[in-house]
């Protein structure tokens, strides 16, 4: 598919997106996570995934992916902030620029970003703050994600250290700001500007050109994103086109008022009592999801049956994931994938039982990280308005027959 070409074929997606079927009754105050189908259309190099809105491009990946280590590309979800995405991209004259308080500006191509640095690949999970954000109750401000606002690669590309080390950071460099291609509609919204300070800065922090071995998907950040393994995906700044190195830190809305929970030991606050003081989300914390069986599925009696999905965290790793298939009464160790994919990868697990009673039953999951962090029983998650950093224990309810 040409790039240039991408709205024009993405034109029937947005008709359909208009149908709006995702929307809450007036007077609900909470809704079921996981309620939701796959919209009946596709955006170009997607295939059909669950829809919230085609402008911008709002897509969520369906929980029965959730059964490997990487998600595929196409059945990767989707998250833009703003409607105007450009509609040409030409890979050959593309740059991206370096200035600020370096030694020398620079504007680099990929070409140049290929050949004239390391090469090197980080595999990750790339998740929406909100994630799970419709399982709250009441329900948080925000789009009502499912458990798919997530997603796992291997990222190839060029250290963000390495290009830093190149441009030449000057004495007083403190604060480095990174900026996308995608504009608002309103003159006075203001743009999607991320910062990263610099004592922050490792060697997984990336720019990257390549996910899962071929050129980013255009709705996944093409041609270049930053990559912040460990981190929620408001800092992965997609369709990157400019750095800028600072010696002071820049209020800037997307840092200081949006992607925001209380700062407080429990990061909570009440629906009537909003918390005085707030810090941005920052690291991801543990969480599990089950992607086989997903609710409602129907599974015959005594039959050999294998609960699969994935665990997570920030990359201290995943130690264990447990599981529960008489809904939390007791609890077993799952079988966990080797993790040669590396600390800030989906860890994948299976657990086999033979289901031994009629009815419904429901099976749970509650990963534990190798610091002994654990996802917390639901009921036991507290509210924050802006619907972030949910990891209830994952449940999903089926039907032995």
């Amino acid at each position: 598919m040409q790039r240039r070409d991408f709205f024009k074929k993405a034109a029937v997606a947005a008709g359909a997106a208009a149908l709006g079927t995702n929307s809450l009754e007036a007077g609900t105050t909470q809704q079921p996570i996981d309620n939701r189908k796959v919209s009946n259309v596709a955006f170009p190099e997607k295939r059909p995934l669950i829809m919230y809105s085609d402008r911008p491009p709002l897509l969520e990946t369906p929980r029965d992916v959730f059964t490997s280590t990487l998600t595929p590309n196409d059945q990767f979800f989707v998250r833009w902030h703003m409607p105007d995405i450009p509609t040409h991209i030409d890979p050959d004259t593309f740059t991206i620029s370096v200035n600020g308080l370096v030694e020398k500006e620079l504007k680099i191509s990929l070409n140049d970003l290929k050949t004239k640095f390391e090469q090197v690949e980080v595999a990750a999970v790339l998740q929406c703050g909100g994630n799970s954000r419709s399982a709250f109750k009441p329900i948080a401000g925000g789009i009502q994600w499912g458990s798919g606002a997530m997603g796992c690669a291997n990222w190839k590309g060029v250290r963000l250290r390495d290009i830093l080390d190149h441009a030449g950071l000057k004495k007083d460099a403190e604060w480095i700001g990174f900026n996308g291609s995608e504009k608002a509609a309103y003159y006075e919204t203001p743009n999607f500007i991320r910062e990263l300070k610099l004592e922050e800065l490792d060697d997984h922090v990336i720019l990257a050109y390549e996910m899962n071995g071929e050129d980013l998907p255009y709705l996944n950040g093409y041609p270049l994103r930053l990559i912040i393994p460990g981190t929620y995906s408001d800092s992965w700044v997609k369709m990157i086109s400019n750095i800028t190195v600072t010696n002071e830190y820049k209020h800037l809305f997307f840092m200081d008022v949006a992607y925001r929970v209380p700062d407080n030991a429990c990061e909570c606050e009440t629906h009537d009592k909003r918390a005085p003081k707030t810090k941005p989300i920052h690291r991801m914390n543990v969480k599990s999801v089950i992607g086989y069986p997903t609710r409602d599925s129907v599974v015959s009696h005594k039959s050999h049956v294998v609960v699969r999905g994935v665990a997570w965290d920030d990359g201290h790793g995943i130690k264990d994931v447990m599981v529960s298939v008489d809904g939390g009464k007791t609890w077993d160790k799952a079988l966990l994938d080797d993790g040669k994919l590396g600390r800030y990868a989906y860890r994948a697990f299976r657990y086999p039982f033979k289901p031994k009673t009629l009815g419904k039953i429901t099976i749970m999951t509650k990963a534990i990280n190798k610091i002994d962090q654990e996802q917390p029983l639901a009921k036991d998650i507290q509210w924050n308005h802006g619907g972030y950093k949910y990891n209830g224990i994952d449940e999903v309810t089926v039907e032995v027959v």
